[in-house]
């Protein structure tokens, strides 16, 4: 998996938003024909399998979406956990290449786990150690000062990661991912080349509205909708609002969904057979190459 590193001009002075790119005026959905364009990414590497058969013999699996975190060993003597998020799995690099030997998964996309929060120097010595079996998802830091701007250009410019998270919980009290900050960082990710994932762990109808917003407003940067967009099989009317809400982000052509962590949106134990019929209709709403399979743990 080459990495193609684009080249960009200084960052000018002004407000964050303005060094990052300029914002565009908000375009309506059916007016969206251009094809998203990202570098390698979790969409592009879960492509569908006619698409990777036309590149091997073999169709390979790739995982969207999973963690790495470091061994007590390797937390004490160079990658510490982040105060309060000591993990209580194992999930070091040793044991997930184990487990991907085990299941038949040959690559996968390495999203940076809370555990070190933004200290990703552990997921990038992976990356350089495996550059051929792993991409790097970084995390974004929405810090009010704005340096999480130039902290994204490092990882994507620097250290070859190719798509970025954003956790709406680790932004300053009060305010939203559509701040000044947040349309900076995803300004410039669609700039880059990559795609930004959406964490909407406590409930989508919490963050329709700001991933509307920055959809609209920047129509080039790809969206991923982690987990399911943590939608479950709808019991009441506000899970089926949630649910409905996001079928309809399926007209925004930039955005993808990750059928992923599905322990975390089944009522049921594995095989999670609840999910069918709403897995049924995400395919149906966005089609099977705007779909894609992940894990999202150690145990593939």
């Amino acid at each position: 998996m080459a990495v193609r590193l684009l080249i960009l001009k200084p960052l000018l002075s002004g407000s964050i938003l303005g060094q990052c790119c300029r914002a565009r005026r908000p375009l309506l959905p059916q007016a969206f024909s251009r094809k998203p364009q990202f570098k390698v990414s979790a969409a592009k590497m879960a492509s569908t399998e006619a698409e990777t058969n036309r590149n091997s013999s073999k169709a390979k699996a790739i995982d969207s979406h999973l963690h790495i975190w470091a061994s007590p060993q390797e937390a004490a003597d160079m990658y510490p956990f982040f105060p309060g998020q000591e993990p209580s799995l194992p999930g070091h690099l040793d044991f997930l290449l184990q487990c991907m030997e085990e299941a038949s998964v040959d690559g996968a996309l390495i999203v940076q786990p809370i555990n070190h929060k933004f200290d990703h120097s552990l997921v990038t010595s992976v990356l350089k150690k495996h550059p051929t079996k792993f991409v790097g998802c970084c995390l974004a830091n929405p810090a009010e000062d704005g340096t999480g701007v130039k902290q994204l250009e490092d990882l994507i410019l620097k250290d070859g990661y190719g798509a970025v998270r954003f956790n709406p919980y680790l932004w300053p009290s009060g305010q939203q991912m559509t701040n000044e900050v947040g349309k900076a960082m995803f300004c410039r990710a669609g700039k880059l080349g990559v795609p930004v994932g959406f964490m909407c762990m406590k409930g989508l109808n919490l963050h329709i509205k700001e991933i509307k917003e920055l959809c609209m407003e920047f129509p080039s940067t790809v969206v991923l909708l982690d987990h399911l967009a943590f939608c479950k099989p709808p019991t009441n009317d506000e899970e089926k609002l949630a649910f409905s809400e996001l079928l309809k982000l399926s007209r925004f052509s930039q955005v993808y969904v990750k059928i992923s962590a599905l322990f975390r949106v089944s009522r049921m134990p594995f095989p999670y057979q609840d999910l069918v019929p709403i897995l049924s209709e995400v395919v149906s709403s966005f089609g099977a190459n705007r779909v894609m399979w992940g894990s999202s743990r150690m145990r593939l």
